[in-house]
């Protein structure tokens, strides 16, 4: 049997969506983008509102919100249910109690909720501060969806959140978030603490500029070598290691950025006869002719939305890489960590906490001082998200460490880029772009057979020292060396000595390069291509020294690039199948063979089509607001050329 207010509650909803502007509802389906994608795209008003206050969208959203609206949604609904007189299945009762919680719509239902009894249970009755911050609060849930007005002002949640938040204790209301900047009156004989050598901003930019530079040789050594997945899942420790070494960077920073590739797109994970690898995407060639903050952009947000903490191991796991995250609590905790940070003054921050042992968390201690000030602070902006949840010590330490590294945060408060970040993905532009200014098109060529860039080179130039040197240092400057070995890569890719020499000196601050460079150019020239091998892609052997000659004459085989390199062998320059077609259709009868030279079966090959991934719309939200409006544009007629 349908509960009439349970019809009546989606109806409210439906009813307040229908109200909002193209762009409102536009906003609202960009902001829930990730809980809505993994349902089927609404084609109703009606069936939006179902998707929103269904019990799956539900469990991601409450995890975003701060104290003041959590606290004013869980205290709706409590009192709605108190008005029904009914009650939610608590967690952990029987299965069939369970079942109908998430089955049933309309065992949940409860009854609108006039907003004064709501304030006063809060104790925000009278005007003042809490009663401003409890009307903003409930605003804001309209805004998102999760609350709607009926037509006499009442309040309408959906009745499934006393199952999500009824065991949680919020604490009395909070309208203001805490601080955590030192109070010197609490204890006037306590030293100030020392002042930083170095400001927030340089830290960031000396910290964005080594993150920048690092995951370019990791997504260039992706490039030049793939990395093998295990058959469980994940990177094998061997290839961590191989990447570190070629990235320059520690095991757990290389897991970190794997993981912030793949969600940002620029490596992707490809199955392969030998198995699934990891190599650059289409995506990957564009991110390398942006400019240095644009590259950064797209990686910094992807951090801010990823399902885990990729530095973060638990005891008894073994760490790796480019698995599917599970954390959905992991992009809660750290808004809430750096909008605790960010009031935090210049100069008062506390320095990063250690981090924890790797012995079981029955050892350790619990955690005392600056860190534990932090995350009470931070429960605040995300109260489900931070110290209700396992192991918030060990991922808040982790996730500290992670920022500071990406140049969001330095000395215990937040960095211009880690301010922006908080702000949201498209605010990142303007600090980027001050942070890492244009790179460098020129280099420095010393006798020494060195090239150096002081600062950060362009694609362009660290693609032409990479091709003829060997990278060298990755400090303030780059240097790179060239060696007999360096030089000979670059001829092998096609270049000769004047060219690589016209080429460098273009790229020369001085328009000109030492003669020890000229001489070791000139010298791998001379030796290189002494030697030849000739490419081949099958052999056709015969017994019969006459049927060979034939082949090789045949004009009908022109297009297999015969050549005869013995009396009973020739040379295809086209692979075993095109060679076997092309023979079979000029009337001989050839036989595959291996290449231990046991006679092949041949089967018909099975071809599967590779989709491309499709492109994502920046308007597709607002599109898809309009046809749910019912307020679609109408399209253009085509000209016929008539008068």
């Amino acid at each position: 049997m349908t509960n009439l207010n349970a019809v009546e509650g989606l109806d409210t909803l439906t009813r307040s969506l229908a109200r909002r502007t193209p762009e409102q509802l536009a906003a609202l389906l960009t902001r829930h983008a990730e809980p809505l994608a993994r349902r089927p795209a609404p084609t109703e008003l009606r069936g939006l509102a179902t998707a929103l206050w269904s019990y799956e969208t539900l469990h991601h959203l409450v995890l975003h919100l701060d104290h003041p609206r959590l606290r004013i949604l869980a205290t709706t609904a409590r009192l709605s249910q108190e008005r029904t007189g009914r009650t939610a299945p608590a967690p952990g009762a029987d299965y069939q109690s369970l079942m109908a919680h998430r089955l049933s719509f309309a065992h949940l239902a409860g009854e609108p909720v006039p907003p004064q009894d709501v304030f006063t249970a809060l104790g925000a009755d009278r005007p003042g501060p809490a009663r401003s911050a409890a009307e903003a609060a409930l605003r804001a849930l309209y805004d998102d969806g999760l609350a709607a007005p009926t037509e006499d002002g009442a309040v309408v949640v959906p009745p499934r959140l006393p199952q999500l938040l009824g065991t949680d204790d919020l604490g009395p209301f909070r309208p203001d978030a805490p601080r955590l900047a030192p109070d010197p009156s609490a204890d006037p004989g306590m030293p100030a603490a020392p002042v930083p050598a170095t400001s927030p901003y340089d830290e960031s930019r000396a910290a964005a500029a080594a993150f920048a530079a690092t995951l370019e040789r990791l997504l260039a050594s992706l490039a030049t070598q793939p990395a093998a997945l295990r058959k469980s899942g994940g990177l094998a420790v061997r290839e961590i290691k191989r990447l570190a070494k070629a990235a320059g960077a520690t095991e757990p920073h290389v897991r970190l950025l794997l993981d912030l590739a793949l969600a940002a797109e620029l490596i992707a994970l490809t199955r392969t006869p030998s198995g699934i690898t990891a190599l650059p995407t289409g995506a990957y060639d564009d991110w390398l002719a942006r400019p240095p903050g644009a590259r950064l952009a797209p990686v910094l947000a992807a951090w801010s939305a990823l399902w885990a903490v990729p530095t973060h191991t638990p005891f008894g796991e073994t760490p790796t890489a480019l698995v599917r995250g599970g954390d959905r609590h992991a992009p809660a905790l750290r808004h809430a960590l750096l909008a605790a940070l960010d009031t935090v003054p210049s100069g008062a921050g506390a320095p990063l906490p250690p981090l924890p042992a790797t012995d079981a968390p029955e050892q350790r201690e619990p955690v005392d001082g600056p860190l534990a000030d932090l995350l009470r602070a931070a429960d605040w902006y995300r109260p489900l998200a931070v110290t209700r949840q396992p192991m918030a010590e060990e991922r808040a330490a982790h996730t500290l460490h992670e920022a500071a590294y990406l140049g969001l945060v330095a000395h215990g408060t937040l960095t211009p880029l880690g301010r922006a970040l908080l702000n949201g993905p498209d605010a990142l532009a303007e600090p980027l772009g001050d942070l890492l200014p244009p790179p460098l098109e020129q280099a420095h060529f010393q006798a020494d057979l060195t090239a150096v860039v002081p600062g950060r080179p362009s694609a362009a130039l660290a693609g032409l020292l990479a091709s003829a040197a060997d990278r060298e240092s990755e400090e303030h400057a780059v240097t790179w060396r060239f060696t007999p070995a360096s030089v000979r890569r670059a001829l092998d890719t096609g270049h000769s000595a004047d060219t690589l020499l016209t080429e460098l000196t273009g790229a020369s601050a001085t328009g000109a390069l030492p003669q020890p460079l000229h001489y070791l150019v000139r010298d791998a020239a001379r030796a290189h291509g002494r030697m030849r091998v000739l490419p081949a892609a099958c052999c056709i052997r015969s017994d019969d020294e006459t049927l060979v000659r034939e082949l090789a004459g045949h004009r009908g085989l022109r297009d297999l690039a015969l050549r005869v390199i013995a009396p009973t062998v020739l040379v295809s320059g086209r692979p075993p199948s095109a060679t076997l077609d092309a023979l079979r259709a000029a009337g001989y009868a050839p036989a595959l063979e291996s290449d231990t030279g046991t006679t092949t079966v041949e089967r018909l090959p099975s071809h599967r089509s590779q989709a491309p991934a499709p492109a994502r719309d920046p308007h597709a939200p607002l599109h898809l607001a309009r046809r749910l409006l019912g307020r679609e544009q109408p399209q253009e007629e085509p000209l016929t050329g008539r008068n």
